[in-house]
């Protein structure tokens, strides 16, 4: 059993989709315990993102991506009984987790305000758009379209001259960045509370995220005041560092010193390009990127991608094939790693999920069980935390609270 860090934290999560979600999944992969709080007959968005759905289920891909580890509770928060039952559960829990608008939650006496007087040492994380404060505090964000307002999209595609256009990731990059900085955020904040024994509420905004991790592209313009411009696969730092055509199809070159750049003209060929006035140091590379890349483009296209990958592994300079995800998961090491899990699962023998890639003492941390079904587990959560009997039970069934 790998170790479990959060052990005997328990997380009320009221969020959905991805960003809060993700958050979860990665503090229940380190042996958090987490209510997902969903709607009756509805559940999370997420459920209905399909196809591709889980063979023979209703279960879509999407939903299991985010999921794994989780306590499905279904419990109406529009109903006054609704919101009895979140507020006893809270009293039994470390951390509330929400990715409502701001202010959703007032109404329903499920803010930070409202939760903090019920439990004090309580930690609340909320993530938005834009933040709980600021002219655009009360617009919806969505990953697709912060990643145009924060700068990635004029980064990504092809350079104008080459008829391109901005492109977005092809993952929500947004969403699962901001997850991971809050579930930073919240295993800091329980650290602190340690010492503190005081609640921290905390603000984190997918605007602030995208803005945040744009790295040294930010800081090129910051220390510059050039604003960058679109690149395709290339680097704006580092030459060469980029996507190559071969006789039969690409490879990455990512060179990232005046050595590695010396052995690859060797293996390629052309070892005077290596003392190459013009080219001798990567400040030079980048200045005259114009000049080089072309020389490289022909020299790249004389082998087959195997035969350039085997040239420069044997020589260590740094380079790769473009994996479709079929081969991703046929790689050696991406097998090797476990990067692939199977989990039994009570609808079909197995799910297949992707193991989180943090290691403690040579283990995988992944939560023992798959995502849940629907209200899985509202019985026995309510039973357990809040001493419901049947009777009870029944009648809030009845009443579609839970």
């Amino acid at each position: 059993m790998p170790a479990q860090p959060l052990t005997g934290i328990r997380v009320l999560d009221l969020s959905r989709i991805l960003a809060g979600p993700w958050c979860s999944q990665q503090l229940a992969d380190l042996g958090a315990e987490v209510i997902k709080i969903e709607r009756p007959n509805e559940g999370d968005d997420t459920r209905r993102w399909g196809p591709p759905w889980l063979a023979g289920t209703t279960e879509a891909a999407y939903y299991l991506s985010a999921n794994r580890g989780k306590q499905s509770v279904t419990i109406d928060m529009a109903t006054l009984e609704g919101q009895e039952l979140l507020h006893e559960l809270v009293k039994h829990c470390d951390v509330v987790l929400e990715n409502f608008k701001v202010g959703g939650l007032k109404k329903y006496h499920l803010d930070y305000a409202s939760l903090k007087a019920l439990k004090p040492d309580l930690i609340y994380c909320s993530i938005t758009g834009f933040g709980q404060d600021g002219p655009y505090a009360q617009r919806a964000g969505y990953d697709f379209m912060i990643q145009g307002m924060g700068g990635l999209m004029s980064l990504t595609g092809k350079p104008d001259a080459e008829g391109g256009e901005p492109v977005k990731v092809g993952v929500a990059f947004v969403d699962i960045f901001t997850g991971l900085y809050a579930a930073n955020a919240i295993m800091a904040a329980l650290f602190q509370r340690e010492r503190t024994r005081q609640g921290t509420y905390i603000d984190l905004a997918l605007l602030d995220v995208q803005v945040g991790v744009l790295a040294n592209q930010a800081l090129n313009y910051l220390t510059s005041g050039n604003v960058p411009k679109r690149l395709g696969n290339a680097h704006p730092n580092i030459v060469p560092y980029q996507a190559f055509a071969t006789q039969d199809g690409h490879i990455i070159l990512a060179v990232g010193n005046d050595a590695q750049f010396k052995r690859f003209c060797e293996v390629a060929g052309q070892p005077e390009l290596g003392t190459d006035a013009r080219f001798a140091t990567n400040a030079l590379r980048v200045e005259n990127r114009l000049i080089l890349i072309p020389i490289i483009q022909q020299l790249m296209a004389q082998h087959t991608t195997d035969q350039w990958l085997q040239l420069l592994e044997t020589v260590g300079v740094p380079c790769g094939p473009i994996n479709t995800l079929d081969r991703v998961f046929a790689d050696p090491q991406v097998q090797h790693r476990g990067l692939e899990v199977h989990y039994a699962h009570p609808l079909v023998d197995e799910v297949k999920l992707v193991s989180n890639p943090i290691r403690f003492d040579g283990e995988a941390l992944n939560a023992p069980n798959p995502p849940p079904l629907l209200g899985e587990h509202t019985t026995e959560v309510l039973e357990r935390l809040l001493k419901l009997d049947h009777e009870q039970l029944t009648a809030l069934k009845a009443k579609q609270v839970i």
